[in-house]
């Protein structure tokens, strides 16, 4: 049997962001064994499964993928939407649009220190719509 169903993230800032907890409360009662599959239906963030305890994780997150896509170089070509834009579809692509979590037990089985993250990479978001799938 197969679930599916949107929820909308609110607005956060640049960054990355544990919505763990987030997504846990908006799931329903999850099935003995299976699947959870959360896809972010935007271009300019992310989905990835990473470190959930200390929090100086997220800013090297956040410094390492700005040295490797920087704003305002010169050779990027679609600068319409701003100087964060292209950058951030860069990031997105590399990071990903979705992550799949089992389902153990009727629960999510993340690692001990593994939580969901939204990766923002725009200075100005409005919130994300993500698509949850639960596959039994």
């Amino acid at each position: 049997m197969t679930k599916q169903f949107e929820i909308i993230l609110p607005p956060f800032e640049r960054g990355f962001h544990l919505i763990t907890k987030i997504i846990v409360k908006h799931l329903p009662e999850l099935p003995d064994a299976g699947l959870l599959n959360i896809f972010i239906k935007h271009t300019s963030a992310a989905l990835t499964l990473n470190e959930n305890a200390d929090p100086s994780v997220r800013d090297d997150f956040e410094t390492t993928l700005n040295d490797l896509v920087p704003e305002n170089e010169p050779y990027y070509t679609h600068v319409i939407e701003g100087t964060d834009d292209m950058p951030a579809h860069i990031k997105s692509a590399i990071i990903g649009s979705f992550v799949n979590i089992p389902i153990t037990s009727g629960k999510l089985n993340l690692g001990i220190w593994q939580g969901i993250y939204l990766c923002e990479f725009r200075n100005h978001a409005s919130g994300r719509n993500l698509v949850i799938t639960i596959c039994s």
